[in-house]
């Protein structure tokens, strides 16, 4: 995995489950919290959006081309079963061979992919539409007998949206390209006063979205630090519910300032380049605080909490296998790195 994917999908699956990783701690109660695009239907009785739109600045030369990619999460609903007498029946949880299964939600990943020739889209915007069929999956739990115990379902809703793209000359060799994304999935309007209405109208959203841009040609321009005379350009540039930052290697734009072949569109607040440290051992899904401190925290959890864990999520279980199995020094290198010296005078 490259360094560009790694922390695309860090931010992906940013928040998707949190220390300490069971159903039952508060902060896992209320999920899927930001980069949220809602069915039009409901997103204004939630004061949710509807759309994110991500607008960043292009150096171009001639006919370039840009992938857009769209990638977030869709909420898949997890119901454990169990065979009884008179069939499976539905559960909170189901103990099999001493492993627990409960009921909860889980996620996986979409990703919608958008060719773009940006001089085809000047004033003149292309769509290009998001539809994903509603679905199940059905894994068997048979015990160490053979005997077919019960069985995990996991259920999620159709989607259908669309990504708009188009794009508008600021300056010579420069264009200015838009990003819509649009959640259009029919969707039932909550209840007033539900309690739980946003979390039940998740299951119709786009979830953490992300927009990854890359062309091999062009070169995308730093909103944070562009060239003087691209200044207002790149402040007039509206992002909504997410911002975009350069990622990969820098590259000289032909103009002066940072550039870069790759940009992340965001909800998570990020600075140009951002990286995961090459001493991280694996998604933690919370990348505001220290590895260090979190994988401390999943050694000292309890057998009663890591059995809980284990039993909400299969990336919960991954995280406490993979915090278990590390070495000493594995857990030292956590502990603090120089990555450069420099002069006193330029700290």
């Amino acid at each position: 995995m490259d360094a560009v994917e790694k922390i695309v999908r860090t931010c992906l699956y940013e928040g998707y489950l949190l220390w300490p990783y069971r159903r039952s701690a508060l902060k896992n109660v209320k999920r899927w919290t930001f980069g949220g695009v809602y069915p039009q239907a409901c997103a204004a009785a939630l004061g949710e959006p509807s759309r994110m739109q991500t607008q960043v600045l292009l150096g171009t030369a001639g006919d370039t081309e840009v992938t857009v990619r769209v990638r977030f999460l869709h909420v898949v609903e997890r119901t454990v079963l169990k065979e009884g007498p008179d069939g499976p029946e539905p559960v909170d949880g189901l103990t099999v061979d001493g492993e627990r299964y409960l009921a909860w939600q889980e996620a996986t990943e979409r990703d919608v992919l958008v060719p773009v020739t940006p001089n085809t889209v000047l004033d003149c915007a292309a769509r290009t539409a998001v539809d994903i069929p509603a679905g199940d999956d059905r894994e068997p739990l048979v015990d160490r007998t053979g005997l077919h115990a019960g069985t995990l379902v996991r259920s999620w809703k159709a989607l259908t949206g669309t990504v708009e793209t188009d794009a508008e000359r600021v300056a010579d060799g420069v264009l200015r390209l838009t990003v819509r994304i649009d959640n259009t999935t029919p969707s039932p309007l909550p209840a007033a006063g539900a309690r739980n209405a946003r979390e039940d109208a998740s299951a119709y959203a786009f979830v953490s979205t992300h927009t990854v841009l890359h062309s091999d040609s062009g070169r995308f321009i730093s909103l944070i630090d562009p060239p003087e005379h691209l200044r207002s350009a790149a402040e007039a540039c509206e992002n909504q519910g997410t911002w975009p930052v350069l990622v990969g290697c820098a590259v000289a734009p032909w103009d002066g300032g940072t550039g870069a072949h790759t940009m992340l569109s965001s909800p998570v607040t990020l600075y140009d380049f951002p990286a995961v440290a090459p001493e991280s051992p694996g998604d933690l899904f919370d990348g505001g605080e220290i590895d260090q401190l979190l994988i401390l925290s999943v050694l000292s959890l309890t057998e009663e909490e890591q059995a809980e864990a284990r039993a909400c999520d299969p990336r919960a279980r991954e995280i406490l296998d993979r915090c278990a199995a590390l070495r000493p020094d594995e857990l030292l290198a956590l502990h603090g790195t120089i990555r450069e010296f420099r002069p006193r005078e330029d700290a």
